[in-house]
C-alpha cells in the first residue's frame, strides 16, 4: 500500500494520497499507518484525534497554538473542504504565504500541516465531516487566531460571507499580531 506525497506551494505542507482499493462493495484505505507515513517523511507522534461537522459555507480558522504547537494531519470523510495552512513563523522565507488543498471524501486525500502554521478550512458541500490528528493536546489558553480574511495573506476562499464563530470574526490580522505571539522560524532538515 503506497502513500503518495504531493508538494504544495509551501515546501513543508504536503498533500497525501493513500492507496484506495475499490470493488463492488465499496472501498478500503489505510487512513493512517505509522510505518508508511514515516516512509513518506512524517514521523510525528499523534496524541489527539478531532472530528467536526460543518454546514456549507462554514469557515473555521485560522487557528494555531504557540507553546503547544500542533502538527495536523487532516482529511474529510463526507463532502469537500478547502483546507488552508498559513506560514506564520517569524523570520520564515514563506512568512504570510498560504497553501490550500481541496480535501474530499471521494479522493480520500489528506493534508500535512507542520508546527508553526495557522490552519483553517471552508466547508464546500452541504455537509462536511472533517477529521484531523494532532501531535499535541488542545490547550484553549494557548490557542490564537489570525483573521480568515486578512488582506495581506489574501487567501482565495471564493466566499464573501462565510459562517464564522464570534472568536474567528474578531481575530487579528497577521501584521497586527504581537511578535511574541508568533512562532519563530528555525531551519528544518528536509524530510
Amino acid at each position: 500500500m503506497r502513500l503518495q506525497r504531493i508538494a504544495t506551494s509551501l515546501p513543508e505542507v504536503w498533500e497525501l494520497r493513500p492507496a484506495i482499493f475499490r470493488d463492488t462493495r465499496g472501498f478500503f484505505i489505510e487512513s493512517y499507518n505509522q510505518a508508511r507515513f514515516a516512509e513518506a517523511g512524517i514521523t510525528d507522534a499523534f496524541v489527539q484525534d478531532n472530528h467536526s461537522s460543518s454546514l456549507k459555507g462554514t469557515l473555521r480558522g485560522l487557528h494555531y497554538q504557540l507553546h503547544h504547537a500542533q502538527v495536523k494531519l487532516c482529511r474529510v470523510i463526507e463532502g469537500e473542504a478547502l483546507d488552508v495552512a498559513v506560514d506564520i513563523r517569524a523570520g520564515s522565507p514563506t512568512f504570510g504565504k498560504w497553501a490550500g488543498v481541496v480535501l474530499s471524501a471521494a479522493t480520500q486525500n489528506q493534508i500535512y500541516i507542520p508546527r508553526g502554521f495557522a490552519h483553517g478550512f471552508l466547508a464546500l458541500t452541504e455537509r462536511v465531516q472533517f477529521l484531523y490528528k494532532c501531535s499535541a493536546f488542545y490547550d484553549a489558553e494557548d490557542e490564537h487566531s489570525i483573521l480568515w480574511c486578512d488582506p495581506d495573506i489574501a487567501i482565495t476562499w471564493n466566499i464573501a460571507a462565510p459562517l464564522v464563530s464570534e472568536k474567528d470574526a474578531k481575530a487579528s490580522a497577521l501584521a497586527a499580531m504581537p511578535r511574541e505571539l508568533l512562532p519563530v522560524y528555525t531551519m528544518r532538515k528536509e524530510r
